[in-house]
C-alpha cells in the first residue's frame, strides 16, 4: 500500500510475518509512519511503513470475532477409507532373543555371548548401536529388578546370566 493511500481512522490488516491482524489508524506519529491500535488486543503500536498494510479482506466479521460458517468439505475432497491392511510382522527383541539363547545354551553366559549367538543364529541384531552388550546388560538388570521373582532371568556370577529355573 502507498503513504498517501492511508487515511486516519481507517482500519487496515496489518502484515505480521506470514499472519495479519486487523488496526485501527489514530494519528500520524512524530517520527514518521502512524500510531495505531490493534482491535483484537487494544494495544497501541506504531507502523513505520505503508508496506505493512493491506485493506481489510473481510470488512463484515467484528473485530476480534470469528467469521461465518465454514463450508462442508466436498465430497470429492474426503480421503478414501484404507482396506484391510497386512499386520506387521513383529521383531523379537533382545530380552526374548536372550530367552531363547539362554534356552538353548548349557549353562550361563555373558552378554557379550549372548549378543555374538543372537547374530549368527539370526534371533536378533542391533540396528547399528555400538555397544548393544551393555544395553542388554541393563535391560536384563532392570527386568530382575523391576520382577523380582517373576523375571525370566538370574544373574549367576558377575556379567553372566542364565534363566530362572
Amino acid at each position: 500500500m502507498k503513504t498517501t493511500d492511508i487515511k486516519i481512522g481507517s482500519v487496515y490488516d496489518l502484515k505480521v510475518g506470514k499472519n495479519t491482524t486487523s488496526v485501527r489508524i489514530m494519528k500520524a506519529a512524530e517520527k514518521g509512519g502512524w500510531e495505531a491500535i490493534g482491535l483484537t488486543t487494544n494495544k497501541p503500536l506504531v507502523i513505520k511503513s505503508a508496506e505493512r498494510l493491506v485493506p481489510r479482506k473481510t470488512p463484515t466479521s467484528a473485530p476480534g470475532g470469528k467469521s461465518g460458517p465454514k463450508p462442508a468439505k466436498a465430497a470429492a475432497q474426503a480421503k478414501p477409507k484404507r482396506g484391510p491392511t497386512t499386520p506387521k510382522v513383529k521383531r523379537a527383541s533382545a530380552l526374548d532373543s536372550a530367552v531363547r539363547v539362554l534356552a538353548e545354551a548349557k549353562g550361563p553366559l555373558t552378554c557379550q555371548q549372548l549378543i555374538d549367538t543372537m547374530a549368527a543364529k539370526d534371533y536378533w541384531k542391533s540396528k547399528d548401536g555400538k555397544t548393544p552388550a551393555n544395553t542388554l546388560y541393563a535391560a536384563i538388570a532392570k527386568e530382575i529388578n523391576t520382577k523380582g521373582k517373576e523375571s525370566r532371568f538370574q544373574k549367576v556370577e558377575r556379567g553372566q546370566f542364565a534363566l530362572k529355573k
